[in-house]
């Protein structure tokens, strides 16, 4: 398994941006909870999932097998 930054520079820079204005938190996502704090809790169960491959809801992380 591996976690990378989305290779797109601008998807990964509007998205880095967007949480420095949230104070981390997905900029994707209304809510400001813990379940949305980057890493949000959604993509951090998709992690420990053995047969999930993809991008995080906001598409700032890649996890590949």
């Amino acid at each position: 398994m591996k976690i990378s930054f989305n290779e797109n520079e601008k998807v990964k820079n509007a998205v880095l941006e967007g949480l420095k204005k949230t104070g981390g938190y997905c900029p994707c996502r209304r809510e400001r909870t813990e379940d949305t704090k980057c890493m949000c809790k959604e993509f951090r169960d998709q992690i420990n999932d053995p047969d999930f491959e993809g991008y995080c809801h906001c598409f700032l992380y890649y996890k590949s097998k």
